[in-house]
């Protein structure tokens, strides 16, 4: 085209075949080799991409194999301290119960030695006094010595209940007796709506959980201020809730529901051993209730709940035979 004759694609001779022939071999050639240049090209890309997303997923995969061996690393060493908590726990509930099942054999002997001591009228008043202040140290030493009996009982599922339907009203009214007798100028204002309240209690422990939050309001109230019970029924649920309420300076709420747990005591605790109120918690939630602080209200005010039951037409029970224990001590571990 760019050879005489001009602007016409023209064979003039066997020469320009040759050249047209050895143009369009090297241009096969050139474009051949360039192809398979460029094809692997993108192949060696697409494998180092294919390289680079590997190696990613190898990185993250070491990543979370550390993270979970080190997660069944602590996992493992949680699962040895909480075994060895587990042990210690046991070992500890199995020796508190030894120990106090060993420290009611002599404490009935010193209250049965000492209170046949003080019945013989020859002996001195000096020597009277120091046999009531020995009878009573041991009666309170049978107190605390019953509370780790009941808790032990409690943590461990050993509660034998005999449940039946109960006059929460006579249980009320006999524990405020019980509560006259230890302090008589406190008085415990009862609910007087005349409805009887039956629930499905045991008697034995039912009075225990009054006792312990009644002698609890005892010991929080100023001297001369009532302790007010009331009863309510929540018809929806078929559950009785009993409240204790004193006048006394109240639960700070730093301490709160820590209360029910176990050696917890407030600065108006009188002393006693941090057990009453567990007990309460761990008899109360044995039969099917729970107890709880309510702060609706003035004071320190203690509730639980308690299902609700029928009276038995027949045997009356919760009138006639709880009336006919209503004078003795609600627990036989407490009998000195």
């Amino acid at each position: 085209f760019f050879v005489p004759p001009y602007n016409a694609l023209t064979i003039a001779d066997e020469q320009d075949i040759v050249n047209l022939l050895v143009l369009v071999g090297a241009a096969a050639l050139v474009g051949g080799l360039g192809s398979l240049r460029r094809s692997a090209q993108l192949r060696s890309e697409a494998l180092a991409r294919q390289l680079r997303a590997a190696n990613r997923d190898l990185e993250r995969l070491n990543r979370e194999q550390a993270a979970a061996a080190h997660v069944a690393l602590r996992l493992a060493v949680t699962e040895e301290q909480l075994k060895a908590l587990e042990e210690s726990d046991r070992a500890r509930r199995d020796f508190l119960a030894n120990v106090s099942h060993d420290l009611r054999t002599p404490i009935s002997t010193i209250l049965t030695g000492s209170t046949a001591v003080m019945e013989d009228s020859s002996i001195s008043v000096e020597a009277r006094s120091s046999l009531e202040s020995v009878a009573g140290e041991a009666r309170r030493l049978n107190m605390v010595v019953a509370d780790m009996l009941d808790m032990a009982r409690i943590e461990g599922n050993a509660l034998d209940l005999q449940l039946e339907p109960l006059d929460l009203g006579q249980a009320l009214s006999s524990a405020a007796d019980r509560l006259q007798r230890i302090s008589p100028t406190r008085e415990v204002i009862l609910p007087h709506d005349g409805a009887a309240c039956y629930v499905l209690a045991d008697w034995s422990r039912l009075g225990q959980v009054l006792d312990n939050l009644l002698s609890n309001a005892d010991r929080a109230s100023p001297p001369s201020t009532p302790i007010e019970v009331e009863i309510a029924t929540e018809g929806g649920s078929r559950l009785a809730v009993v409240r204790v309420r004193d006048h006394g300076p109240g639960i700070p709420p730093a301490l709160g529901e820590r209360v029910f747990e176990r050696f917890v005591r407030g600065e108006d605790s009188g002393g006693g051993t941090g057990l009453g109120l567990a007990i309460v918690k761990g008899l109360v939630e044995a039969q099917a209730g729970r107890a709880w602080i309510d702060t609706s209200t003035g004071g320190a005010t203690l509730a639980f709940s308690i299902p609700l039951a029928e009276p038995d037409p027949e045997t009356q029970v919760g009138t006639g035979s709880a009336v006919g224990r209503g004078d003795q001590v609600v627990n036989e571990d407490r009998a000195d």
